[in-house]
């Protein structure tokens, strides 16, 4: 019996194994037990030359926080930023998911939109873009929760650091570009693999109507950039900068917890990719003291998914704007 017979007679209804090397591989992808447990050991290996990389990244924040932490011993103080952090981020991310998600558009905004667009405000055309609202509301949320809360009220609260040194310094910027590059030499291959998973091309672009003009798509693109923005100021900017004091590198993975929490929903193996992504993006993060090149990789893998997703299924746009 081959490996292939094996599989589809363990996967009672599986269809005909596709043709290629990456489509047998996603096809084995789908048996279910190895599915399940597949991301142990990726995670296993992959681990090895992230601490090989970032290891001296990562002994340079706990010395930093050894020396905070004995100084504020000697001091009698307590740092209450760990506290403020948790606690902001468990507020924010639970005033997302009950109303930041296209569910709370659709049954309190939408409605109102709908009615100002039949009446005063034609021009809404709500009818054509209410799911393009939708997202534009899910986006205002995240730029919202990840920024305008936490930013201006960390400021309240500990009024002596600076916002800037929470990853939004452009110093050093380019001698790092090199390792962007090597984020992506390594994230390409993998999201070409992911990309022949049944579940991606009906997952991405998360914006269904992203075929029907070129205006839905850059238009989608262009939110979904700046929700990325936003997410790295959050997690790898403020939530990592303001904990490396007390946890030093341990930081780093405490704020993957939420990070990858918030990937529930997504196709299985991506949900665990965040959890490596969550670990290099705030380890470069640390190491470059910016967001910039972190969130330079997000966009691009982003688009790249949208754009192969569209292009697998024939899907991408013929007219710059949508008939009608």
């Amino acid at each position: 019996m081959t490996p292939t017979e094996l599989v589809h007679g363990l996967a009672k209804g599986a269809p005909p194994a596709p043709e290629g090397w990456l489509a047998s591989v996603s096809r084995w992808l789908e048996w279910p037990p190895l599915k399940a447990l597949l991301p142990v050991p990726l995670l296993a290996l992959v681990a090895w030359p992230i601490v090989w990389f970032f290891r001296p990244t990562w002994r340079k924040l706990d010395e930093e926080a050894a020396q905070g932490r004995a100084e504020q011993a000697a001091l009698g103080t307590v740092d209450y930023r760990p506290a403020a952090v948790l606690c902001i981020t468990a507020v924010v991310l639970t005033l997302q998911e009950y109303y930041g998600g296209r569910q709370f558009f659709d049954q309190v905004l939408g409605p109102w939109l709908a009615k100002a667009s039949a009446g005063s405000m034609p021009w809404l055309k709500v009818d054509k873009y209410r799911e393009l609202y939708g997202y534009v509301w899910w986006v205002t949320a995240r730029v919202g929760g990840y920024m305008l809360v936490p930013l201006p009220l960390w400021k309240l609260l500990f009024p002596k650091d600076s916002l800037l040194d929470l990853g939004f310094r452009g110093r050093g910027f380019f001698s790092h570009l090199w390792i962007y590059g090597l984020c992506l030499a390594v994230v390409v291959p993998v999201m070409l693999l992911v990309s022949h998973q049944p579940d991606f091309g009906t997952y991405y672009p998360f914006y269904k109507r992203s075929s029907r003009s070129w205006f839905d798509f850059l238009s989608w693109e262009a939110l979904y950039f700046l929700q990325f923005f936003a997410l790295e100021a959050f997690f790898r900017g403020w939530m990592v900068g303001a904990l490396r004091r007390s946890f030093g590198s341990g930081a780093i993975f405490a704020m993957v917890v939420p990070y990858c929490m918030i990937h529930y929903g997504k196709p299985y193996l991506e949900a665990h990719g965040a959890i490596v992504a969550g670990v290099v993006l705030g380890s470069l993060a640390m190491r470059t003291r910016s967001i910039y090149a972190g969130f330079l990789v997000h966009i691009t893998v982003a688009f790249a998914m949208d754009f192969l997703s569209l292009w697998k299924r024939g899907g991408l746009p013929t007219h710059f704007w949508a008939p009608g």
